[in-house]
């Protein structure tokens, strides 16, 4: 192993430590470290690193830019521990393009995914699909918050959802509007008929009683946006499963600059209820494509953050 492997694998473990979990991050500063022993290199430097980053199939130069954002962080660490590092400037690769505008479905195409999710089989991956669907409809969580969800994480006396240590390490309680609670109650007790042995202690299950697995939810996902008949502008980006996140945060705002609060005081709310470090990186998602639809309110059953 080269010194500037152990030195990455030194870097990763301490970061993980303090609850990052830098699952992609991880993968790539490793792409790095295999790239320069490749070379020989046993030093980061700017010409390696940008290298590294556009030798990506991609030739998207926001993407690439991101890559060497990972060599960039890495370098400004192990720069006090080895002078010869060179931190790669910022301005190296154009990231302007780096965000993508999601897919904003306006809620008659939630209403055709969730009838699209009855058609899967076996039947209860219908049930379990339809769960997922409305449940991220409401709170915006992540998909993967949803699908790890564990059985004590849902609370449906009190109506809340834990979603524990989550991106970041960060936790948070998101509260259900009284007809989520209802769908969710009715989930758990066709879970709870359906499998009496539980083979796993996630809220969701699949169509065997295990895990849902957040990795393979895009293949499914795909069939119904087809099923459903959505599809996107040409030269946009497919609908995603993720962009349920942004319709409820879209729908959020566009209700408190209705009601003529203050948004601006409202912003660490969502932020919080999004799992987000700060307001800041709840501003900084994208609001859509130009000309979008938009929805008109937020789905069905949401509860404001904050109440």
């Amino acid at each position: 192993m080269s010194g500037l492997r152990a030195r990455a694998e030194e870097y990763l473990a301490m970061r993980r430590a303090l609850g990052f979990k830098l699952t992609s991050h991880g993968s790539r500063l490793m792409s790095f470290a295999r790239f320069c022993e490749d070379r020989g290199a046993t030093t980061v430097t700017t010409d390696l690193a940008v290298e590294w980053a556009t030798s990506t199939p991609s030739d998207h130069e926001a993407y690439q830019a991101r890559r060497l954002d990972v060599v960039r962080i890495f370098a400004r660490h192990l720069q006090p521990l080895d002078p010869a590092t060179e931190v790669p400037p910022e301005d190296v690769l154009d990231r302007r393009q780096w965000r993508i505008p999601p897919y904003l479905y306006p809620p008659q195409e939630v209403t055709a995914l969730m009838s699209a999710a009855r058609t899967l089989q076996p039947a209860f991956r219908a049930v379990t699909w339809r769960t997922l669907l409305g449940l991220l409809a409401v709170t915006g969580m992540r998909q993967g918050e949803a699908c790890r969800l564990g059985r004590g994480d849902v609370d449906l006396n009190a109506e809340t959802v834990t979603i524990a240590d989550s991106k970041f390490g960060k936790s948070r309680m998101v509260f259900l509007h009284p007809t989520a609670a209802a769908a969710l109650r009715a989930y758990d007790r066709a879970r709870d008929e359906a499998f009496p042995g539980p083979a796993a202690d996630t809220f969701l299950v699949n169509s065997r009683g295990g895990p849902l697995d957040s990795h393979n939810t895009s293949k499914t996902f795909a069939v119904l946006v087809t099923a459903a008949g959505i599809t996107a502008p040409p030269g946009q980006r497919a609908p995603r499963l993720h962009d349920l996140r942004h319709v409820f945060t879209v729908s959020t705002l566009l209700d408190w600059y209705r009601d003529g609060g203050d948004v601006q005081a409202r912003l660490p709310a969502l932020s919080t209820w999004l799992g987000h470090i700060d307001p800041k990186s709840t501003l900084l998602l994208p609001l859509g494509r130009p000309g979008a639809p938009r929805p008109g309110r937020r789905p069905a059953g949401a509860r404001r953050p904050g109440r």
